[in-house]
């Protein structure tokens, strides 16, 4: 038996979540909302017990840091629209992580496995919704967009080489409670 997706909650972060992220997004500081999710990051993967009482920002913090295949954003909408909670066998494959983010999704999945599905249910809602922010610059040229820049987020040569695969790691069901 499936578990039940809280959309009142959902949209309840992501409104909180989006009045952070618009908060940030000033094109007189361009990089200010990328200062406050990297500084977001530090804090939670040294206390992600801290997200008890500001949960939103975990979906600020992940925003524009991971992606949606096309599949998976069928699957995304169907469990909204359906209020499931996916499984966690469900739910890692339809999320692709940054590199440089998955130590914090280890360490709040760890934390709350149940916290870190809705925070991707919210970032995808960000991502598809009505009130859709606008992507930096390095996301839109990790999405084809006109810059020249180079950076890709979901690329970076210089961290975890080794890495093969974009998306989903196996050490998500190395790493248990």
């Amino acid at each position: 038996m499936s578990q039940t997706l809280n959309i009142s909650r959902i949209n309840e972060l992501k409104n909180n979540a989006f009045d952070n992220i618009e908060s940030y997004n000033d094109p007189d500081t361009p990089d200010a909302l990328a200062k406050f999710t990297d500084s977001m990051k530090e804090i939670l993967l040294a206390d992600p017990s801290m997200l008890a009482a500001v949960p939103e920002y975990l979906p600020v913090a992940l925003f524009n840091r991971i992606r949606f295949s096309d599949e998976a954003k069928i699957k995304w909408a169907s469990w909204i629209d359906t209020a499931t909670l996916p499984t966690w066998d469900d739910f890692k494959v339809t999320v692709q992580f940054n590199n440089a983010d998955v130590p914090l999704v280890l360490a709040v999945r760890k934390y709350s496995e149940e916290l870190l599905i809705e925070s991707c249910a919210v970032v995808y809602l960000l991502n598809t919704q009505d009130n859709v922010v606008a992507p930096t610059k390095s996301f839109a040229s990790s999405e084809g967009g006109d810059s020249d820049d180079g950076y890709d987020p979901y690329n970076n040569d210089d961290e975890q080489q080794g890495e093969d695969e974009e998306g989903y790691y196996d050490q998500y069901d190395d790493e248990e409670s």
